[in-house]
């Protein structure tokens, strides 16, 4: 891998981990693109970028990682366990699910999703406004959607905040859930990845890594911080209608075997 595929990777990791657009499927398409296949290293190298964008969360939200903020704390560790137990159960047996047809198929669902979500929700009224009010209830329904970010294409985020909209969230609360709740998950995922990889660590060229880990670190910073002002006037639409037309064009690159 060169400090260009770096630098891609890391600018693709950034922008998609935390806009409702899924990153693993983009990772998987850019990869493929550049010709980078899915090594040890490879995956090494993932971990390391995604680390990079969950400690752009981590600054972004800081005022929120402190001891009074333990029962909120604590609703997001409701909103994790489902994933967490879901993923150790049977995460092995979803690698199957990694292909980018696949990440097509949900693309399209996904943006089909947002249009109904939005649907119904602008008909909805007095919203859950202050992160800090979401309740048990309500956190332990976004970690039941959170399930679904394992299939690829899916995109952790757009799940999430459509669960929070789904149980009475503002689209702005809604995000700040999510990004919250991508702080135990993301480093729950990167730990277990890097452990089973950590012999993949030693042959990586540090410039390369450190790089990529810079990017997306930056990248991932400036993403949320528009993404947050984004949804406190606008829809997810934009979002559905990119998702609906990247997925087609995917399908007919594969079907065109031009992918």
């Amino acid at each position: 891998m060169t400090i260009i595929d770096s630098i891609i990777l890391g600018i693709v990791e950034g922008i998609t981990e935390f806009l409702p657009i899924s990153s693993t499927a983009h990772m998987i398409i850019v990869s493929k693109l550049l010709n980078i296949s899915q090594t040890q290293n490879h995956i090494a190298f993932e971990v390391i970028i995604q680390l990079g964008a969950t400690l752009a969360i981590v600054l972004i939200y800081l005022n929120k990682i402190k001891l009074k903020e333990i029962n909120l704390w604590l609703k997001i560790f409701i909103a994790f366990l489902p994933l967490a137990v879901v993923g150790l159960i049977a995460g092995k047996y979803l690698k199957a699910l990694f292909t980018i047809k696949t990440s097509a198929i949900m693309f399209i669902i996904g943006g089909i999703v947002f249009f109904l979500v939005e649907a119904w929700y602008k008909k909805r009224k007095n919203f859950t406004e202050d992160v800090e009010k979401v309740s048990f209830k309500q956190a332990f329904i976004i970690g039941l959607l959170q399930i679904f970010a394992i299939i690829p294409g899916t995109s952790r985020s757009g799940a999430t905040i459509v669960g929070g909209m789904l149980s009475g969230l503002s689209r702005k609360c809604a995000a700040d859930f999510s990004f919250l709740l991508a702080i135990p998950t993301m480093l729950a995922a990167s730990g277990y990845e890097m452990w089973k990889n950590l012999n993949s660590f030693s042959s990586q060229n540090i410039i390369v890594l450190a790089t990529g880990f810079i990017v997306s670190f930056i990248s991932s910073y400036i993403a949320v911080k528009w993404f947050l002002k984004f949804v406190t006037k606008y829809t997810l639409i934009p979002f559905g209608v990119y998702r609906i037309v990247f997925g087609v064009i995917l399908l007919y690159l594969i079907y065109s075997h031009t992918l």
